[in-house]
């Protein structure tokens, strides 16, 4: 059993702000597949990564057609925050000063409770969409409500350009902006927690490393071998909807605003 206590320190306050990054192991929990993991949704269908593309999606009219198909039908619109991100919203709003900065597009952190500016979307989000012509976003509902009423690949409704989720793909760049402020996230904490990554995407992942050398603690939180274990004071194998929950309860205990003094 992993001594929690141990791992975020016997100091009361010793933990005064923290950085979580967060992966698709974080909403499993909630029905959302993992990308890589055993079951993974490109584990069982390598061919499916392509959807993720954005050379193949801007070229291949069938392709967008599938992926507006797939966005009908993700499991993200019915999914609930599971008791891993409650917790963490627990310690955003009541504990140490905390990010999380999050490979997910799902909104999953912000409707537990984490409030809005303090989440850092690395990959975007789902609930928009974005015109790769014009640069307009507007609701992805909206956009899903044309397909159900018969189109297939609807258009930007200014331009006429080729709509998208709001979402990084491959053969995209970060937001700069976005991972600017992971960055300084990451460099300011004392304690930074790597939840449900494979560590194997780039560069949030790198955000790990940055964090040690600034003098974080790393604990990493994940069912599997990550390519950063060798540099965590800790490593946690048990579920995520378990571990997480105990780790908060142990973190809010010793965060300033827990102190009486």
């Amino acid at each position: 059993m992993t001594n929690y206590d141990a791992i975020v320190g016997v100091d009361r306050g010793a933990v005064r702000a923290v950085t979580i990054l967060t992966g698709a192991g974080v909403s499993t929990d909630s029905g959302i597949p993992d990308f890589r993991g055993p079951q993974g949704i490109w584990t069982r269908n390598p061919a499916a990564e392509k959807l993720s593309t954005y050379q193949n999606y801007v070229s291949d009219p069938e392709l967008r057609r599938r992926s507006w198909q797939n966005r009908l039908a993700h499991p993200a619109w019915t999914a609930q925050p599971n008791a891993a991100h409650l917790a963490l919203a627990r310690l955003a709003t009541l504990g140490a000063d905390t990010w999380v900065i999050t490979q997910n597009i799902d909104g999953l952190h912000q409707r537990a409770g984490t409030p809005p500016e303090r989440v850092l979307e690395l990959h975007g989000t789902m609930h928009r969409v974005v015109c790769v012509s014009c640069g307009d976003t507007t609701a992805m509902a909206d956009a899903l409500d044309r397909v159900r009423a018969g189109e297939y690949d609807p258009a930007c409704a200014g331009c006429g350009g080729i709509l998208k989720s709001a979402t990084v793909m491959f053969g995209q760049a970060l937001d700069p902006n976005v991972f600017r402020r992971a960055v300084a996230a990451a460099q300011a904490c004392d304690l930074f927690l790597a939840v449900g990554s494979t560590l194997t995407v780039e560069p949030a992942a790198s955000l790990c490393g940055l964090a040690v050398d600034r003098g974080a603690r790393l604990v990493i939180v994940n069912r599997d071998p990550t390519p950063y274990d060798a540099l965590a004071d800790a490593t946690i194998r048990e579920p995520i909807g378990e571990a997480i929950p105990v780790l908060v309860n142990e973190l809010l205990a010793r965060s300033p605003a827990a102190d009486p003094t």
